[in-house]
């Protein structure tokens, strides 16, 4: 038996939430496919820009309800400890994404949008429908798919993307902890031997650490406590950090083969968002906005060609290329950039020596990662 759907969101993370949330308060029949059932934990730095949330709350979504964080301030640090703070020019919101998640999927369903837990296996393009297949062999139709479902899949192989098939260096930990001597205004950003984490407050009170490290760093050691201990620790912050805090989950969330490499932002007709078109280092601090700002994008592209018998297909998935390209591309570049430096101890002391004489270059720097307030 078939099922048929406007649009049809694989994943259902900030990215896929949005887009369907978008394209159900335009009127369109949505179907979301999400594996887990929420609220759930996810591997995030759980910081979110306030560029987005004049968009959010147009999409009736006030991340005040779940009693988000406001975070105004950054601390950089290198692997020894030195370090700088600077004010977050536009700032932004602490919130795990077992919350904000769960208020973007009530939302959802206050608007009708369908959701259904089950792992998507196939998703086939021909004659202008989509058949997704889902792992119970239930088929469903529709006239558009976004891809909106994380770092990498199975799916990434069905529909042969190129960036799977490059191996990738970088491994992702989080957990939260219970903190007292963590400023609640602060996102802090901390340097490590082969890698760097972040730390900032959640709606809960508990500190969210989530951190990035290469394979060849975390594989001379046996296991994340005993990473944690003899690399992690190295940086100051990190190690008073560590040793006075208190785990809250019994152990922690992890993602293997995390990529940087460049991926497509429409793959077979898929209008990817989110992580699933690009994933931006987490030194800027800034993917949560960047998938939300893609979802954006797409649903509005999508609405144009679902009500707009003149815009094809094609013009719509060369526009929504275009227009990411044009929004991240830049972002995704310093991003790089940033890391390139920030893992490098001589240049990184050299960098923190000249933006405390030359705090604008800061600004510049959280200029060149972040975007201008969007509604």
């Amino acid at each position: 038996m078939e099922y048929d759907f406007d649009v049809i969101v694989v994943g259902g993370g900030l990215a896929g939430l949005t887009s369907a949330l978008h394209l159900a308060l335009e009127g369109y029949k949505v179907l979301v496919f999400e594996k887990d059932r929420y609220p759930h934990h996810k591997v995030c730095g759980e910081y979110v820009s306030n560029e987005v949330l004049p968009y959010l709350e147009n999409l009736g979504v006030f991340l005040n309800q779940a009693k988000a964080i406001s975070i105004d301030m950054l601390r950089l640090s290198t692997v020894d400890g030195r370090y700088l703070d600077s004010q977050l020019p536009l700032g932004g919101q602490g919130i795990s994404r077992y919350a904000l998640d769960n208020l973007l999927y009530q939302q959802c369903i206050e608007e009708e949008v369908s959701v259904i837990f089950e792992t998507v296996s196939t998703i086939e393009f021909q004659n202008s429908i989509f058949k997704v297949v889902t792992s119970k062999n239930r088929i469903y139709t529709s006239t558009i798919v976004i891809g909106g479902y994380g770092k990498r899949s199975n799916l990434d192989k069905h529909l042969n993307r190129e960036f799977i098939q490059k191996k990738s260096a970088w491994m992702a930990v989080k957990s939260h902890y219970e903190f007292e001597g963590f400023p609640e205004t602060m996102v802090a950003l901390h340097n490590f031997q082969g890698g760097y984490g972040g730390l900032s407050k959640t709606e809960s009170g508990a500190v969210n650490f989530c951190y990035l490290a290469s394979y060849e760093s975390f594989q001379k050691e046996k296991g994340i406590t005993n990473f944690n201990q003899n690399v992690v620790s190295k940086n100051p912050f990190l190690s008073d950090f560590l040793k006075n805090a208190k785990p809250l989950f019994e152990r922690p969330l992890t993602i293997a083969q995390v990529s940087f490499h460049s991926k497509k932002a429409v793959e077979n007709h898929v209008l990817m968002c989110g992580d699933t078109a690009g994933l931006i280092h987490p030194l800027c601090g800034n993917g949560m906005a960047m998938a939300i700002h893609s979802a954006k994008i797409a649903a509005e592209l999508v609405h144009k060609f679902l009500n707009e018998k003149r815009f094809k297909r094609t013009e719509m998935e060369i526009a929504y290329q275009k227009q990411w390209n044009g929004i991240f591309r830049k972002r995704l570049w310093a991003g790089r950039q940033l890391q390139r430096l920030l893992l490098n101890h001589k240049l990184s002391t050299k960098l923190l020596s000249l933006v405390v004489k030359q705090p604008k270059i800061v600004e510049r720097l959280i200029a060149l990662t972040h975007g201008k307030p969007i509604d």
